[in-house]
């Protein structure tokens, strides 16, 4: 498993339309390109990251070709909501100790 670690610094009085296109364009990535999902964490005002699994790197390669008009038109509308985007890493799952909780 692979995961992909992002910083996230929104534009003053953006975080709510970021958050509500982030979270839509999980949703689509999650249905069209085959991710494993993702997890959105704030880390102060104006600054998010965010961690998005996916089963290989392979699939994380491919995942741009195979979004569909609606998603690339939330991906632009999320990126005018951001002052930058930067990806810090992606990385190997070697073990994984988490729990999940029924929702």
């Amino acid at each position: 498993m692979l995961a992909v670690i992002y910083s996230f610094k929104v534009k003053q009085d953006q975080e709510q339309d970021f958050i509500k296109y982030w979270s839509r364009l999980t949703q689509l990535i999650y249905e069209q390109c085959g991710s494993l999902g993702s997890r959105l964490h704030k880390e102060k005002e104006g600054q998010y990251i965010a961690y998005a699994q996916w089963p290989d790197k392979t699939t994380f390669d491919k995942a741009d070709e195979l979004l569909n008009d609606e998603a690339n038109s939330i991906l632009n509308r999320m990126r005018s909501t951001l002052e930058s985007v930067e990806k810090l890493h992606e990385v190997e799952m070697i073990a994984d100790l988490t729990k999940t909780k029924g929702i």
